[in-house]
């Protein structure tokens, strides 16, 4: 007992004076003398020290850039700490759909990989406090240290290191808020500020299920999809890029846009909305591109009205399209400058160098999407296979596509009215928007009978209206031949008087030029006859 009593005495004593000198050493040694003392007393340590310790900062380049090891390796540890951390902390991040779980300050877990224990430790360094406005600040400096034993390094750099960053990498995408990103102007691109993009959370709800559109052509593009994103290896085998082209197009209402909503819930990707219009030149859009992240959407909507990308080859023009009054204005309006290609300097070829040139591999994964109201209207190099892989066609609603949204809508799968409703579907170019729209009950009153009643009375009256268009654009294709036939024959007419004014004119010129010439051959001869009188005259005189 008493042995005990003067051993903890010993080491109370011995406790007490390493605090003593530490705290003497810490107040009179001067700081760059210390680090020669530490720098030398850690080096000794790893001399005799069969351990290696690895350091995982939070920030890289002085603090101004969060390093995306830290934060893999910190969604890695997360899923260990919650079950072997004794302390945990719990952060709510704009990034994240859920909590993130990591380890607190200054707590340790240990990890196995291939037979090989580790030890990671979650450390912070707080810097001297630095008073600014009357407030003290101080800056917190976290990092992760992983130790191992010396003979593991060759395994723990070239494997374990991979994988924990993959995994984290992996994790950190599944627990991520997807977004919507849209591009900002040149502008605003400061690093204090929200950069080349802008984003809000991405909550549409579409999805293939409630996506109109006949059952065999969803399930096609839904292995399509699954097919590219298990790819990267084949993309890198055949020597591709990883990224895959999609060409959405048909009329308004046809769905483009819940399509491309449908493949980003289906793929958990983000969706980045490219405006082009206010994008500067080329060199920016190459920017734009390659700051956006792997596992996203880069949607391109109406790629005919972006900045006349379809009219920069030279076509051939067809003289009977539109008479001249029609082209004169066109002419006219050629002239004018056009303030949006001042505005922005992109063109076609920059376009096509950006989506799928040298530069398109340069930032992961990627689909690319242009959605177009009018397919023809494209320039065929802009749509060719290996750039727009994938052309879908978004029709008019079919049957199939009804069935889906009836049932998304009235929550029924069959009706005495469905035979009806499928043949006038076949008869009658109408949006899946419109149909959803006259299928939704606009009251409480309003059951299912009632809403299919209404879309088989707004078929009939679409079909009559379509009907009736046809009929008109009939009469005024036929008013119009006849008012180019009647052109024709003033033009003719006008042509022909010219013609005729033209004999006139040069008839009358030339009897203009024979009376001229006439007249002027009588002055010639009376002139003669009056010089021959005077001869005479002066003869006679002369005899006198």
């Amino acid at each position: 007992m008493l042995e005990t009593g003067a051993i903890w005495g010993l080491t109370g004593t011995t406790v007490t004076s390493f605090m003593f000198f530490w705290a003497m050493y810490k107040q009179y040694v001067p700081q760059h003398f210390r680090v020669y003392v530490e720098k030398y007393f850690h080096k000794m340590i790893g001399w005799i020290s069969y351990y290696v310790d690895i350091k995982f900062t939070e920030y890289t380049e002085e603090g101004l850039k969060r390093s995306q090891a830290y934060d893999s390796i910190r969604n890695y540890l997360a899923s260990k700490s919650t079950a072997l951390a004794r302390k945990l902390k719990a952060n709510e991040t704009k990034n994240s759909k859920s909590l993130v779980f990591s380890m607190d300050d200054h707590e340790e877990i240990e990890d196995e990989f291939e037979g090989v224990k580790v030890k990671w430790y979650s450390n912070v360094k707080v810097s001297q406090p630095q008073h600014s406005y009357g407030r003290s600040i101080s800056d917190e400096r976290r990092y992760f240290t992983l130790t191992f034993h010396r003979r593991h390094r060759g395994m723990i750099i070239e494997t374990y290191l991979d994988h924990v960053l993959r995994e984290g990498k992996d994790i950190g995408l599944k627990k991520r808020e997807r977004k919507l990103y849209t591009n900002n102007s040149s502008r605003e691109w400061y690093p204090w500020s929200a950069g080349k993009w802008s984003n809000v959370p991405f909550h549409h709800p579409a999805t293939f299920e409630t996506l109109a559109m006949d059952p065999v052509k969803k399930e096609g593009i839904k292995k399509d999809l699954i097919k590219f994103s298990k790819g990267k290896d084949y993309y890198n085998k055949v020597g591709k890029p990883w990224k895959r082209g999609y060409l959405l197009f048909g009329p308004p209402g046809t769905g483009k846009s819940t399509m491309i909503a449908a493949i980003a819930n289906f793929l958990d990707y983000d969706v980045y909305d490219l405006e082009l219009t206010t994008v500067k030149d080329n060199s920016e859009l190459k920017k734009l591109l390659l700051d956006t992240t792997g596992k996203s959407i880069i949607v391109i909507e109406d790629i005919d009205c972006s900045l006349e990308l379809t009219g920069q080859r030279k076509k051939k023009k067809d003289d009977d399209e539109e008479d001249d009054e029609e082209k004169k204005k066109k002419k006219e309006e050629e002239k004018k400058p056009n303030v949006e290609e001042k505005q922005s300097k992109v063109t076609l070829s920059g376009l096509l160098n950006s989506i799928d040139g040298l530069w398109s591999a340069c930032s992961g994964e990627k689909i690319i999407v242009f959605t177009t109201n009018f397919v023809d209207k494209l320039d065929p190099a802009l749509i060719r296979r290996g750039r727009m892989d994938n052309h879908i066609e978004m029709s008019y609603c079919k049957f199939e596509a009804f069935k889906v949204l009836a049932k998304n809508y009235l929550e029924i799968e069959t009706h005495d009215l469905y035979e009806e409703i499928e043949r006038k579907l076949e008869e009658t170019d109408m949006s899946p928007a419109d149909v959803a729209e006259t299928l939704m009950p606009k009251s409480d009153e309003e059951d299912a009978d009632i809403c299919i009643k209404r879309l088989v009375k707004t078929l009939e009256e679409e079909k009559d209206k379509a009907k009736k268009l046809a009929e008109e654009e009939e009469k005024e294709k036929a008013e119009k031949e006849v008012k180019k036939k009647k052109k024709a024959e003033e033009a003719e007419k006008k042509k022909k008087e010219e013609e005729e004014e033209k004999e006139k004119k040069a008839e009358k010129e030339a009897e203009e030029k024979k009376k001229t010439e006439e007249e002027e051959k009588n002055e010639k001869v009376k002139g003669k006859e009056q010089n021959g009188d005077v001869s005479k005259t002066n003869g006679c005189n002369c005899l006198k």
